[in-house]
């Protein structure tokens, strides 16, 4: 899987985790010199506190396109360590 914004990849792996129809990337495999934290909170009821990411591809900032879970709950212990993308974004 590999997630892309325009000529700009962004993340590319073969071992994606699947959770509610997202990849979610090992970390190892995001080119995270395209990253910068988000202020943007969310806790999901099941996987935990999520932390977001503003993109820079190229000139153009996509807010909050990407989000991981540091430290997810037991039912999601299987992402942590991973990144996730808005689903426009990653292709096979």
């Amino acid at each position: 899987m590999k997630a892309v914004y325009k000529n700009t990849v962004l993340a590319e792996s073969d071992h994606t985790e699947i959770v509610e129809n997202n990849h979610y990337f090992p970390r190892k495999d995001v080119k995270m010199e395209h990253f910068t934290k988000s202020d943007k909170q969310y806790t999901c009821p099941w996987k935990g506190d999520a932390t977001y990411y503003h993109i820079q591809a190229g000139e153009e900032l996509l807010k909050n396109a990407a989000w991981s879970y540091e430290d997810p709950k037991e039912k999601a212990k299987n992402i942590a360590g991973h990144i996730c993308f808005e689903s426009k974004y990653v292709k096979p």
